[in-house]
């Protein structure tokens, strides 16, 4: 049932061997879904990246819990995204991006190419400033050093590929769970006021075309557009189903993955809310929070000893992971628009730049890291039209063909983000 052991490494093979056991039914409950966790896991980092810091503080301390519904309702609509993703690779044995270049004209796929690349390089810059910055506070390290450190380590992480995607599965997800405890703690040191927190995540509301602009960043920091391409490349060629039964099967561990991983991110993220709120908003620091280094020192100061490391720790681990995963969907977007591939290293190399001429020009790193949040958002419709467009054809996907709810679930999405942006637009250009 499972296709492509024969190509596989050591590590990979076992992961096969398990995958197939679970989909024969040799293997149940948490043991059957064991072989198939890791791509969400891998998808999830970009939930949780630097950019997300920014906005999240920025809008804790800004607004208070207000913004905490964005945040969930972000999450659930990474939730429904990153599944369809998932299931386009199962179902066609393609990414996205591969789909696109075969389905669109020329002009088309070009422009899709294009926006892609600058949706990467917006995406790069959060990343490298984000640990730059959390090397900085951490141990005083020049942010443009700090920088360059950060590429190395990304090197490092990018070369666990050579022995198979197992092993850059679980450092991923080590650095996430390391960003989970953090936050953990960070929470429940802040001693938030728990029925506001539950107020605010189930009742929307906004407050004039600042909130708008947060919200819209927090929407671009959560629903992040170059691993709504990943994750079908994660998937497409990792456990091969062999008939139609096999792949509803894939899928459906698959979506295991998608909630466990989506779930994660999206508590971590209402987690950093919640602490910029309790922390500065109470206390009327509304705009502590537009800096990563005043978080740091007001954690240090307001919630107790080392506060501010543990935040700086979750800020590293953040940056370092997602710039890694950020230079695989650059990898997937060039090579699946325009049959271009790269060094994964050459890339990264080249990816670098944008960041440390920010870095180096001493532009403000809080700032860029807002900015590229809302810059994200904007090509979210980008990505997300061609992936409804394909999952719906029943013709490409066969059994894994989006029902019709989970059509109508991806057209409010659509919809909703389009509208944000545009409304954002307006107020941006002829607001008062």
């Amino acid at each position: 049932m499972v296709l492509g052991a024969e190509h596989a490494l050591p590590g990979e093979l076992r992961v096969l061997k398990a995958a197939e056991r679970s989909l024969n039914g040799e293997r149940r409950g948490i043991r059957a879904v064991l072989p198939f966790l890791g791509p969400a896991f891998i998808a999830a980092v970009a939930y949780v990246d630097p950019g997300n810091f920014a906005t999240n503080m920025a809008g804790g301390s800004r607004f208070g819990y207000m913004l905490l519904w964005v945040v969930l309702a972000a999450n659930l609509m990474a939730m429904l995204i990153q599944s369809m993703s998932a299931k386009l690779g199962i179902a066609t044995g393609l990414n996205l991006p591969e789909v696109c270049r075969d389905r669109f004209p020329r002009p088309v796929v070009w422009f899709l190419w294009v926006q892609a690349e600058l949706i990467a390089m917006a995406t790069d810059l959060a990343e490298f400033v984000g640990a730059a910055l959390g090397l900085n506070l951490l141990f005083g390290m020049p942010l443009f050093i700090a920088a360059l450190l950060t590429g190395f380590i990304a090197f490092v992480i990018l070369g666990l590929q050579a022995s198979g995607f197992r092993r850059l599965e679980a450092t991923i997800t080590g650095l996430v769970g390391l960003i989970v405890i953090a936050f953990g703690l960070e929470v429940f040191r802040a001693d938030p006021s728990w029925g506001s927190v539950l107020g605010s995540t189930v009742v929307p509301h906004l407050d004039g075309p600042e909130s708008v602009l947060l919200a819209t960043g927090i929407l671009g920091a959560t629903v992040m557009p170059h691993v709504i391409y990943l994750h079908s490349a994660l998937t497409q060629k990792r456990v091969v189903g062999a008939n139609a039964e096999a792949r509803r099967k894939i899928f459906h561990f698959e979506m295991v993955d998608v909630v466990i991983a989506m779930g994660i991110a999206g508590i971590i993220n209402l987690a950093m809310l919640t602490t910029a709120a309790a922390v500065f908003n109470s206390r009327g620091l509304t705009s502590v929070g537009t800096d990563l280094g005043q978080v740091f020192n007001g954690l240090e100061q307001y919630v107790g000893k080392n506060s501010g490391v543990i935040f700086g720790i979750a800020l590293l681990a953040s940056g370092i992971s997602s710039s890694s995963v950020g230079t695989l969907a650059g990898q997937v977007v060039m090579q699946g628009f325009i049959r271009r591939k790269i060094s994964v290293f050459l890339r990264r190399s080249i990816t670098m730049v944008p960041a440390l001429i920010v870095i180096g020009a001493h532009f403000d790193p809080s700032r860029a890291l807002v900015l590229s949040q809302v810059f994200l958002s904007f090509g979210i419709p980008f990505a997300m039209i061609p992936l409804v467009l394909f999952t719906r054809d029943k013709k490409l996907m066969g059994s894994l063909v989006n029902s019709r709810w989970t059509n109508l679930g991806a057209y409010g999405v659509a919809t909703m983000i389009i509208t944000l942006n545009v409304f954002l637009l307006y107020q941006t250009l002829f607001g008062s």
